[in-house]
């Protein structure tokens, strides 16, 4: 049931960091580590189960928030989570091989890219 604000003795801007302030720009980090950083906590900071569930329900939307900001790298092994870090221009640099188009989106997530791709080879 919503509570009126007066009931409160105090009210807060709900600031967040952004991934500039939150993050070092050479490093990448987990989800668990993102959501202890959200809190003021160091990245390996021991903290409870019950805990670390109540701060990725924070920490999953200010990724998927912030994801203009931020790169993601696949796991190196199938056991290990993906890592996010603050994106910078040289993350993504155009290596002629990533399958991306030229504003980021990989080729074929719309059928765009492929059905111009077929197109063309239909004209010849």
């Amino acid at each position: 049931m919503p509570i009126e604000k007066s009931e409160f003795t105090g009210l807060y801007p709900c600031d967040f960091y952004t991934p500039a302030e939150l993050f070092e720009p050479d490093r990448m980090y987990t989800v668990t580590e993102i959501a202890r950083l959200l809190q003021g906590l160091e990245p390996d900071a021991a903290i409870d189960e019950e805990t670390e569930e109540v701060l990725l329900d924070w920490a999953i939307p200010w990724v998927m928030t912030n994801a203009e900001d931020l790169v993601v790298a696949e796991p190196r092994t199938d056991d290990e989570p993906g890592y996010y870090g603050l994106r910078r221009p040289e993350d993504l640099a155009d290596d002629g091989g990533d399958g991306d188009d030229d504003n980021g989106t990989p080729e074929g997530a719309d059928g765009t890219a492929d059905a111009a791709e077929d197109a063309s080879a239909d004209e010849q």
